[in-house]
């Protein structure tokens, strides 16, 4: 090819591709000061709508990143360059860190829900997998969560929200149930009366609603009465080993004959 050749097909490569290549090179500096002003919009955004702090950096992330791609796909086709193969490397890619990372997507994506839905909060009391204790931290991956025994859980978000989670502390309070099982030989409104004085006499006993105490089965050996008083979430266990303890020293203080003596 001699030099006449070459700037022939020079000129002939400018004026075919140069406008484009230009107008490409525009597209993607505009390109890039728009994304940079939406970035400062969609964390604005966030703050408004009070979106959770840990969601919030990976959201603005994916939202700039798709944009970034976005306008990448925009300037090549501008430019006329062919994305068949761009496409089909990204294809494959994206399958095969799926698969990968498929275990950790469904926690990610479990952590995301529990977030924006809220089934409970830090300082809940859940009970969940099996564990009963108090939310110390929700990640995105993985929720923390401190038993009675002072044991930290660490509990997978995707198994998490995919199972029955019962969030006893969002109501505020819950039902004590207690049942006792004497013979037929005692005074039925006796053991009543003697049960609803110590129930009256626990000041960690909510007066509404109001508390029953009432035989809940016949058995052959012996009646079963059953106690129900309302307490606030956070002394639910003390209230539990006093009452017991009460109404078994009043019990036997009033001569009532329990099983096994």
């Amino acid at each position: 090819m001699n030099l006449e050749d070459f700037n022939r097909k020079a000129s002939e490569w400018a004026i075919t591709f140069g406008p484009k290549l230009i107008f490409g090179i525009l597209v993607f500096v505009a390109g890039l000061w728009v994304i940079r002003f939406l970035k400062n919009r969609i964390r604005g955004q966030m703050s408004k709508k009070q979106v959770h702090s840990s969601l919030q950096p990976f959201f603005l992330s994916l939202s700039i990143t798709l944009l970034y791609v976005l306008l990448i796909v925009v300037v090549m086709e501008i430019m006329g360059i062919q994305l068949t193969i761009f496409t089909a490397v990204i294809g494959a890619g994206g399958v095969a860190a799926g698969l990968a990372l498929s275990g950790t997507l469904q926690n990610f994506a479990g952590g995301v829900l529990i977030l924006m839905l809220k089934p409970f909060t830090i300082d809940d009391n859940i009970v969940a997998q099996g564990v009963d204790g108090v939310v110390t931290s929700i990640e995105v991956f993985y929720t923390e969560v401190l038993t009675a025994d002072n044991k930290a859980v660490i509990i997978p978000n995707g198994k998490l929200f995919n199972e029955v989670i019962i969030n006893v502390t969002r109501e505020g309070k819950r039902r004590l149930d207690m049942e006792l099982k004497l013979t037929y030989s005692i005074d039925v409104d006796q053991v009543k009366n003697i049960i609803l004085n110590v129930i009256k006499a626990t000041d960690t006993i909510l007066p509404e609603p109001a508390p029953r105490v009432g035989i809940i089965a016949l058995d052959i050996d012996g009646i079963k009465i059953t106690v129900q008083v309302w307490v606030n979430n956070n002394v639910f266990t003390n209230t539990r080993l006093h009452l017991q303890e009460a109404i078994v020293k009043e019990l036997k203080a009033a001569g009532v004959k329990l099983p096994g003596t």
